[in-house]
């Protein structure tokens, strides 16, 4: 396979990145592709680069399991979960990763199992690790579709947003990322038909962040929980402790067989057992006795949850960033 590749330079500074949709078997038909090509920009074809692994689920769904770390320049940021939705007329993919260069690698997996046009992709919520890929996808002419207040959370948090994921993995890998525009707003409840397959895509109140939305394949009896799920990935609130715990109360009672969640493995539901639930409980117990005390945040967010967050990895910093929240909400409630 082989893909046409920009050059494109901002600023004085350059970056090779992938022109998605001009890709070919081979050589001389990416170059006739090539020539169809309206722009300014250098490009050439070149053998087709890395793509990501994905797994099939159920007929058709497919899921790329990120790595359980925070993003470095050893995993170049891929860190998140990712799906894939074919139908019959068109595909929806489901979160973009945290570079532009992840972003590709999703698109060249997507390429690998359909020819489809990708006509959707769904953001699940605001966090980089999931959306800064995006900008693939909207090249290529996908629809950006997230919850209602997407976009101006976005817009909130760019610049730190490009900052921290810079200082994580590298200008390298970050070049050429960009905050994505949201096409549609969800706020509450929406259907998106692919042909022959319906995802159902729903809005959540204030929860793991404000901007939470979840994908139901409902022909494949499955469910895109984003990061209202987590395994083994220290759970991370950016969020309502209260609210989330909620929200968490309705997944459980969702009829499906399978949630992905936005870090961990694939989870049968109903679950025998949530480590999550146990987490959010203790979290929120234990801020609330510390509170009671009289205990200082600075003392809290180094006390409380430490004996649940032994189950997860990643907790010793994230755990002490979700007491400070908790603290701060619950002081007041």
């Amino acid at each position: 396979m082989f893909e046409l590749i920009a050059t494109v330079c901002v600023a004085g500074a350059c970056h090779d990145q992938l022109v998605p949709g001009f890709e070919a078997e081979t050589l001389s038909g990416c170059q006739s592709l090539a020539a169809e090509w309206q722009s300014n920009v250098e490009a050439v074809c070149q053998p087709a680069g890395p793509a990501l692994a994905l797994t099939e689920i159920a007929s058709d769904v497919y899921v790329h399991i990120g790595e359980i770390a925070e993003p470095n320049p050893e995993n170049k940021g891929d860190v998140a979960n990712l799906g894939v939705v074919v139908g019959r007329d068109s595909v929806a993919v489901i979160d973009s990763g945290s570079t532009r260069k992840v972003g590709e690698s999703l698109w060249r997996a997507v390429r690998q199992v359909t020819d489809l046009p990708v006509r959707h992709l769904i953001l699940t919520h605001m966090h980089p690790d999931h959306v800064l890929g995006a900008s693939v996808f909207s090249e290529a002419g996908a629809q950006v579709v997230g919850r209602e207040g997407l976009a101006r959370a976005l817009a909130d948090r760019q610049d730190s947003y490009m900052l921290r994921m810079g200082q994580e993995v590298g200008a390298a890998q970050v070049a050429g990322a960009t905050s994505p525009e949201i096409d549609l707003e969800i706020v509450d409840r929406m259907e998106l038909d692919l042909g022959g397959r319906r995802l159902v895509l729903q809005a959540w109140p204030l929860a793991h962040t404000p901007t939470d939305l979840t994908v139901h394949v409902p022909d494949a009896r499955l469910l895109f929980a984003g990061d209202l799920l987590f395994d083994d990935h220290c759970p991370s609130l950016d969020g309502s402790i209260s609210g989330w715990q909620a929200v968490l109360n309705d997944l459980i009672a969702i009829d499906v067989d399978h949630m992905v969640p936005g870090h961990g493995e694939v989870l049968d539901w109903p679950p025998d057992d949530l480590p999550l639930d146990r987490y959010l409980t203790a979290l929120e117990a234990e801020t609330l006795a510390a509170l009671a005390a009289g205990t200082r945040l600075d003392q809290a967010a180094t006390t409380v949850a430490q004996e649940v967050s032994k189950e997860w990895h990643l907790c010793e910093t994230f755990t002490p960033r979700n007491a400070t929240i908790a603290y701060t909400q619950l002081e007041w409630e």
